[in-house]
Parts: structure tokens; sequence; C-alpha cells
């Protein structure tokens, strides 16, 4: 009889537990669809901002973005740039874009998805331009490059935002043929110097890019389409967002460069005069000549990089004298270098550095004076050199993979426009 009761207790428990059991997994279930009624709001709200932000990208670049047209040249719109296509040179004229504050932040990754641009009417440059591949036996490729990446002209990375914007950059139309010293050195820096800027100021700026085309240029004679190869390459830059609207422009030589970017500025009108293409002219003209007529460099530059100097012009230096970047040549020899002191720092031990014509720690030359020598210095030289362009005499040595000297007393250091005064003598 116990056994009875205790079993009926134990049915009792059991299903009264699997009740309670069966009760709360259909309670979680109804909680999942509505976060998954939630999810799907959410991207659809997400996908609604997206393409906001392109319709807003596409009326503003054919508000201001677009450079003139010439007779017959025909526009193609994607979703967040635009093109001008040559047919002759099987690339772009140029690319036009704009890159927001949207590109803080990571974003999506490469897509990789290099196709032909359908929209170009004559056909677009393909990957058969750039390389052969060839399918192995066992299913990979062998690939046959002929020495040139596809070098983007509007970068993928400026569309980080959104994916569909990026897989449109992998458009052969945005491509050009750069060596890949180039395209993956400098290039790529000056892209990231643009980004840069536009994440801190937190403003949109207009970009126009493209390969320098002329008569002459060499092609890739292997590929299809014959595509010509630049010898330089382009990029102008407009920010009209905040209060102090400003423009600026550069022309890069198609090869590999120690230089920093800033060396390779120019104004937006130089460019013009090159290319005889005639940028943002839906500004009011008074606008447009201004910020085309000059350019300040530190007005692009990042907030710690703005004491940055561009290093002394090769043909601007004195007799027998290098530039900063050209001293990582001359290591183990005793040279002449010329640059600008742009920082200073004393140690707690009481040594002294100077950082030449870029702030620590992407200085391009630097100098010690050791403790025990700054008494051969008639002058503090942590302070006295600060912002001076000056040239030193010395040995130069390669330490923590740039190029330094030592500096014992101050007959090693003359001031630059001093040593150009000896050179009119």
């Amino acid at each position: 009889m116990k056994s009875k009761r205790f079993f009926l207790i134990f049915l009792i428990f059991f299903y009264s537990n699997l009740s309670f059991a069966q009760n709360n997994e259909k309670e979680i279930e109804q909680i999942q669809k509505k976060v998954k009624l939630i999810e799907k709001e959410r991207d659809e709200l997400l996908s609604e901002i997206k393409s906001i932000r392109l319709k807003i990208i596409q009326d503003d670049l054919k508000k201001y973005g677009l450079p003139e047209l010439k007779k017959n040249e025909e526009v193609i719109h994607h979703l967040a740039f635009s093109l001008s296509y040559n047919e002759k040179h099987e690339q772009a004229n140029w690319v036009a874009h704009i890159i927001t504050p949207d590109i803080k932040g990571t974003g999506y990754s490469r897509t990789n998805d290099f196709r032909e641009d359908k929209d170009v009417k004559t056909g677009s440059s393909t990957e058969k331009d750039y390389f052969l591949k060839y399918l192995q036996a066992d299913s990979t490729y062998e690939y046959d490059g002929f020495g040139y990446d596809r070098g983007h002209l509007a970068p993928s990375a400026d569309f980080r935002w959104c994916k569909e914007a990026m897989s449109e950059s992998y458009y052969y139309s945005n491509m050009s043929p750069q060596l890949p010293d180039f395209n993956r050195g400098i290039w790529a820096k000056l892209e990231s110097f643009i980004r840069e800027y536009v994440a801190e100021s937190n403003e949109k700026v207009y970009v126009v890019t493209g390969g320098i085309l002329k008569d002459n240029l060499k092609k890739i004679e292997r590929g299809i389409n014959k595509v010509s190869i630049p010898e330089e390459f382009f990029k102008v830059i407009l920010d009209i967002e905040g209060n102090e609207k400003s423009g600026i422009a550069f022309i890069m030589p198609n090869e590999g460069s120690d230089y920093p970017v800033i060396s390779f500025a120019v104004s937006i009108d130089e460019v013009e005069k090159k290319t005889g293409i005639n940028f943002f002219a839906s500004l009011p003209d008074s606008l447009e000549n201004r910020l085309e007529l000059k350019f300040d460099i530190k007005h692009w530059q990042t907030e710690k990089r703005k004491v940055n100097i561009v290093p002394i012009h090769r043909n601007k230096l004195p007799k027998n004298a290098v530039n900063t970047v050209q001293a990582r040549s001359y290591y183990d020899s005793k040279t002449k270098v010329c640059g600008t002191v742009v920082g200073t720092h004393e140690t707690r031990s009481g040594n002294i550095f100077l950082n030449f014509d870029r702030s620590f720690p992407e200085q391009l030359f630097w100098c010690t004076i050791w403790k025990d020598n700054i008494v051969n210095f008639s002058y503090n030289p942590q302070d006295y050199l600060l912002n001076k362009k000056i040239c030193i005499k010395g040995t130069v040595k390669k330490k923590y993979g740039k190029p330094s000297m030592s500096l014992h007393n101050d007959n090693q250091i003359t001031l630059y426009s001093e040593e150009m005064e000896k050179n009119k003598k």
C-alpha cells in the first residue's frame, strides 16, 4: 500500500515538473520568436538607413563632386561612386567618391570579387588584362602575373560601412595598373592619410582619383585589352563641410617611395593643368578658385602629426648634403644631413633626442646628444634647435631601423640658411 502511494506521489511530482518544463520551453520559444522579429525589424531599419546614406552620397556627388564633363563624355553612376571611362586607355579618366565618417570602426572586410563593369558600354578591362591563371590537376590555379597590381582608384576601405558599395569598388573600371611597391606602399599610405583626416575631423570629403592619361603610355602588352600604364596618379580632395573649407591634391609617380605622403602634396590647380580636368566645377567660382589655388598641409594632418614637415627637396640641398630620407642610403658613412627638428626629448638620465621632419615614433631621422656631451654646446640644444632647419655632420648609423647620428658638440651643427649662403659664395 505504501509503495503504491509512493509511486502515485512520484507520478504527480514527475508530471507536474514535466508540465512546468514544457511551459518554460514554450515561453522560451515565444521569446525567441520575438527576438527574431526584432532582429528582422532591426535589419530592415539598418537597410533603410544605408539606402538613405547612399542616396545622400549620390545626390552630393552630382551636386558638387563631379568634374566638368567634356563633349561626349559619359558618367557611370554606381552606388557610392561615379566614373568616366576612357576606352583608349581601358581605365577611368577619373573616379569620384565621398568618404564619410561612417568609415570609423571595423566595418566589412575586403570582398575581393573583382569583375568586369557591365555598365561600361564599350566593355571594361578584365582579369586577363592583369594576369592569366591555369587550372591544375589538383584543382588549384597556377598564376602568370604581368607585374602589376590591380590598383584601386577609389579604395575599397573607403566603403567598408556598406558591403554592396565595397563590392562595387572591385569593378575593373575602378582599377589601374600599379607597381606593387607603389600600390602597397605610398599609395596605400595616401589612402590612409585621407581616412585619418575624415575620422578625426568627423567631416566628409569629396575625392577624385585617376591615372594621368596621355599619349604614348606603355601598355600591358600581354593583356587582351592592352591597358595603359600611367606614369603618375593624382588624387584631389575637398572639404566643404566645416567652417575652415579646404582643398588639397597629390601627384605621385607610379613607383615605390620612402618619402612621406605630404611630400607629394600640390594644389588642385596643378592637377588641373596636368590632366586638363576641371574639378569641382559646380562650386561657386569664388570658392572654387580659393580652394584650388592653395593648400595647407597642416590642415590635413591629424593633430599628432601637425608638426610634421616635408623633407628638404634634393634640389634645394647644400652641396654634398642629403635630406633625412636619403640618409638611410649612407649608413656607416660620414655625411652632412639636413632637415627640420620637429621634436625634442630629454630622458630621465639627461640624454637629449632630436627628431627630424616627423614626430616620434615616425621620425625620418634622429640624433642623440649624450648627457656628458651637453657641456660641449654653447646653448641648450633641446630648446634652441626645436623648429630650426639645420644641417649636421657625422657618421650615419642605423638604430631601431632608422638613420641616426650622435652629436658630440655644436661644431657639428649649422643652420640650413647659413649652409645655403655658403653655396652662393
